[in-house]
């Protein structure tokens, strides 16, 4: 393989890039589940850019609404003013996602990107309750603004702030003991102590998946209880669904499987299905109390994601197959988990509908792996605290046999780096 010209990248670019260092590669086109670099070699995606294109690369169902939308000179940018590409869509959200699930909730548009989800539910939380104090959990990540930083686990991103990250308090993520402590036993004796010195929180945040923390799966039993919990200590619950929602779990919400109703719900990556950047708070009508102008953001009116959004929902989830389509992909995975792990001693899996992980003892080897995958034309990253984790996250649409040729580079990945 002739090595890329990435000089300047490298001369001009910021040292703070990180995906193009294990992909040494110039990409210059894509469609579905493939990307192609400039000197032709083409890559089977397992990354879908970090969960925003959940329906693959340039879709030509969206690809067709949006060029349409462009051609007649649709409204680009549009703040948070009435435009027909914004009622569109948000028509579509609540008649497609909104009423057959039976969830009440108002929708904002808090800005472009998943961090400006959490950073408006964290504030609405804190407006609503009038206290400052927000739990998260082990291995979480929120995002990378000062907000959404406070209730992330990660030491290394944590340390970026360059400023103490206040108001957030982090709690055991479920199985972080291995089962051996009773859930919430620790939260519950603080939040009943008086002298524990846990400040009482406005809410809780948590992912049903935790994807940057190394694919922790939530039992639904699990976030059952956390509910019931929230309700018993008025305290909201924060479902960040950011990278698990739009289907990557099976059902369009993550948190469907648990039958639990969050009281706030972020959504952005796959909301557009285009990849166009677009974000959503969602949260229970009793909560909106906000001033008009009190949160707002130059960029929250992007119009051509809203187009995109709603072909997205008219083409996928109007019928209800993508759910059965997305957990039939998720089985064919766990097989080659399995497999895998049958011949890998050292390596276990976790995962739900098409976000899997494989985790080794030795973390560098995960790395190896990823490494070995892009050589053979696979995209895949790590996660996790010590980038332990090999991380799959194809696209929704990939087809079987897309999926299966995946599935054979990583096995092949992993048996050459053993």
């Amino acid at each position: 393989m002739t090595p890329a010209d990435l000089s300047v990248f490298e001369t001009l670019e910021s040292e703070v890039r990180s995906y193009c260092r294990g992909w040494p590669a110039v990409f210059d086109r894509a469609q579905g589940a493939r990307l192609t670099d400039e000197d032709g070699h083409s890559y089977l995606d397992f990354f879908a850019g970090a969960g925003s294109l959940n329906y693959g690369h340039n879709n030509p169902v969206l690809k067709r609404a949006l060029i349409d939308y462009i051609e007649r000179d649709g409204i680009t940018h549009g703040l948070d003013m009435a435009t027909t590409a914004k009622r569109a869509f948000l028509d579509t959200f609540q008649n497609v996602v909104l009423r057959p699930r039976d969830l009440p909730y108002k929708v904002m548009f808090p800005g472009p990107t998943g961090t400006n989800a959490v950073e408006a539910a964290l504030k609405l939380a804190r407006k609503v309750k009038g206290r400052e104090s927000v739990v998260s959990f082990t291995n979480a990540f929120h995002g990378m603004s000062l907000g959404s930083l406070a209730v992330t686990g990660n030491a290394f991103k944590r340390a970026g702030a360059g400023i103490p990250l206040v108001h957030g308090t982090p709690m055991p993520f479920d199985n972080y003991f291995d089962g051996k402590v009773p859930d919430f036993l620790w939260f519950e004796r603080l939040l009943e102590d008086q002298g524990s010195g846990l400040n009482h929180p406005a809410a809780v945040i948590v992912e049903t998946v935790q994807g940057e923390g190394g694919i922790n799966v939530a039992r639904a039993e699990w976030l059952r209880a956390l509910q019931e919990l929230c309700h018993r200590q008025d305290m909201l619950l924060i479902v960040d669904d950011i990278q698990m929602g739009c289907g990557r779990t099976g059902g369009f919400f993550s948190f469907e499987e648990a039958g639990i109703t969050p009281d706030i719900v972020t959504l952005s990556k796959s909301i557009s299905g285009y990849g166009l950047p677009m974000s959503l708070c969602l949260f229970k009508p009793e909560l909106d109390v906000w001033e008009p102008g009190e949160h707002n953001g130059t960029f929250r009116g992007n119009n051509p994601a809203f187009v995109t959004a709603a072909a997205a929902l008219d083409a996928y989830w109007a019928d209800g197959q993508m759910e059965k389509q997305t957990l039939a992909r998720g089985e064919q995975i766990e097989q080659t988990m399995l497999a895998i792990c049958g011949e890998h001693h050292s390596a276990r899996f976790r995962g739900r509908g098409l976000v899997w992980g494989l985790e080794f003892e030795d973390p560098a080897r995960a790395s190896a792996v990823c490494a070995r995958a892009f050589q053979l034309g696979l995209l895949l990253e790590t996660s996790g605290p010590q980038s332990e984790v090999v991380k799959l996250l194809p696209p929704l649409t990939i087809t079987p046999e897309e999926l299966d040729e995946g599935l054979r580079t990583l096995a092949r990945a992993v048996r050459e780096t053993a």
